[in-house]
């Protein structure tokens, strides 16, 4: 499989506030590349969102501002790109909501969510968090690292890509936005 995995981190509830991003490229189920930046919001910090991902305001101050991001990696989000991500509909949002923020256009893109994916093939898990199933498959989590969790999305989905045929993992991809 061929995919790059996405993971957001935000600075409070609102979906345009990312403050890290990470990607995960995969080529024949191989990671081949990673990136990964922390990103300026251009919205206050939330003492919960500080307490889950330990990014402060502080960390933040020198970082790019997400419209000075998405020109690094615009280039991966297209219709013949699969973009993964663990718990897909949040990442999405963020994207989304951040692009609308900047006014900048909003790319269409094939995406998988691996919490669909592996409801799928591990039905017997008490649930389906990104911990849960790295602990499920022996992957080590630094959870909430946004690096780490792009990496261990793209390690679920090698690891299903793997153990089940692909027609299992198929009907999961559809088109964003839909």
């Amino acid at each position: 499989m061929n995919f790059l995995a996405l993971d957001f981190e935000t600075a409070s509830s609102k979906p345009h506030s990312a403050c890290a991003i990470a990607l995960t490229m995969v080529r024949d189920n191989q990671i081949v590349g990673e990136f990964f930046t922390l990103i300026k919001p251009d919205s206050e910090f939330s003492p919960h969102t500080i307490r889950i991902h330990h990014i402060t305001p502080e960390m933040v101050q020198t970082a790019p501002t997400f419209d000075q991001v998405w020109p690094v990696i615009a280039q991966y989000f297209n219709p013949h790109s699969l973009i993964v991500a663990h718990n897909a509909p949040f990442d999405n949002r963020v994207l989304s909501a951040c692009l609308a923020y900047y006014h900048l256009e909003q790319p269409t893109y094939l995406t998988l969510d691996t919490v669909r994916t592996s409801r799928k093939c591990y039905p017997t898990l008490a649930n389906h968090k990104l911990n849960t199933v790295a602990d499920f498959l022996a992957i080590p989590l630094n959870h909430h690292d946004a690096l780490d969790d792009s990496r261990v999305c793209a390690k679920i989905l090698i690891h299903q890509a793997r153990h089940v045929d692909e027609s299992v993992l198929r009907p999961f991809v559809s088109l964003y936005p839909h």
